[in-house]
């Protein structure tokens, strides 16, 4: 009798966990996937905010004409989820029609303490003429003020990436860019040089910090921002060394230590870090093909999930979200859902195809799926 019993305790733990399983597996899902088409051969690089109502706006950069290179016209557009990120409204709304020499594109969203919303995004004019550029809602993206050029104390073409603006529990605004500096008549200079400007008026004025040393002189690009405590923030930084690089300060972002490499193994392509508010973790999402096949060496795939209990300094529970060899997985925004659900919109196109900046991915992730 009792080893009847045993049997059917071990068959409802096993449905049990079948159950969740399958659970985890409807919460792990792309829920949003923006196609190129006629007059649209692009469509990446986007954000979130959710809005007062509880709405989610997701702005992104959509691409006009015949043309998918970072250089071509784009615009920045919304779509919108009234259910935490399940579904989304199939058509575009025009947020910023394109007023710069090529295109507006990049967007980071944030939510300011007083209660508005930013918008920052870049202009870009030419390939020696790219300037993050801010907007206000005060009505919940309903309407946006005029454009605010963030930098004015120099000149030259500034990558900021989406997702990457943070503010700190002060207010102070923070802003990572990396200055690729041109020769006249030159090709585009792959090499940026790092700097991390600050706003104590809600993106009003800003300023500058050193430019971070590099002594190895490494390739340095597009850097991301994350909190470690009241003052103390993490820089990561795209490099050509095979890891992501990193920079700390001590003081809210004035100064900064000298870049150096960390653990997180990674091809030419960018990161993003964010902190769980439901847990306190801090989670990863990036490309590490370092343990993979050789087809796979250089790049930006697999796209890979991971989580951090001590503030970045050790990763754990990496996960595979994306693995297909001609994917091209990158330039990632993460937006939590409440205290149980992720979004993460990611560019995902084919690179045979000649789509791999041209697709954009919405994915809605469980947060419990971050902890197998």
């Amino acid at each position: 009798m009792k080893s009847i019993k045993m049997i059917f305790v071990l068959v409802f733990l096993l449905s049990q966990t079948f159950m969740i399983r399958a659970q985890l597996a409807k919460e792990n899902e792309v829920v949003l996937r923006l196609e190129p088409g006629s007059n649209n051969p692009r469509n990446s690089e986007g954000d979130f905010v959710t809005l007062k109502d509880g709405r989610i706006l997701f702005i992104y950069s959509r691409f006009t004409g015949n043309s998918a290179s970072d250089f071509a016209q784009a615009d920045l557009v919304a779509r919108y989820s009234s259910d935490g990120g399940k579904t989304w409204t199939d058509q575009d709304r025009m947020i910023v029609k394109n007023n710069a020499g090529m295109n507006v594109m990049s967007v980071s969203l944030l939510r300011l303490r007083n209660g508005d919303i930013a918008l920052f995004y870049a202009g870009k004019n030419s390939i020696d003429d790219c300037i993050p550029m801010l907007r206000i809602s005060k009505d919940e993206g309903e309407t946006w003020s005029e454009a605010t050029t963030c930098i004015t104390d120099k000149k030259g073409y500034f990558v900021l990436n989406n997702n990457r603006i943070i503010q700190l529990k002060n207010g102070t605004l923070l802003m990572p860019v990396a200055h690729h500096k041109t020769p006249d008549g030159g090709d585009f200079n792959d090499h940026g040089v790092i700097y991390c400007y600050r706003s104590d008026d809600n993106g009003k004025t800003w300023t500058s910090s050193l430019a971070l040393e590099n002594p190895n002189a490494v390739m340095l690009q597009e850097p991301g921002l994350i909190a470690l405590g009241k003052k103390e923030v993490m820089m990561f930084i795209r490099t050509d060394a095979g890891v992501q690089y990193a920079s700390f300060s001590k003081d809210g972002g004035k100064t900064w230590s000298t870049v150096a490499p960390t653990e997180i193994r990674s091809p030419l392509s960018p990161a993003s870090v964010a902190r769980i508010p439901s847990t306190g973790d801090l989670v990863l999402v990036w490309n590490d093909n370092s343990a993979v096949k050789e087809g796979y060496k250089g790049r930006r795939t697999p796209l890979n999930i991971a989580v951090s209990s001590d503030n970045g300094k050790s990763w754990k529970n990496q996960q595979v979200l994306e693995n297909d060899p001609d994917g091209w997985y990158c330039y990632t925004a993460i937006h939590f859902v409440g205290k149980k659900n992720l979004l993460l919109s990611y560019c995902a196109g084919n690179r045979p195809k000649g789509t791999g900046l041209s697709v954009t991915n919405v994915r809605r992730l469980s947060i419990d799926f971050l902890y197998p």
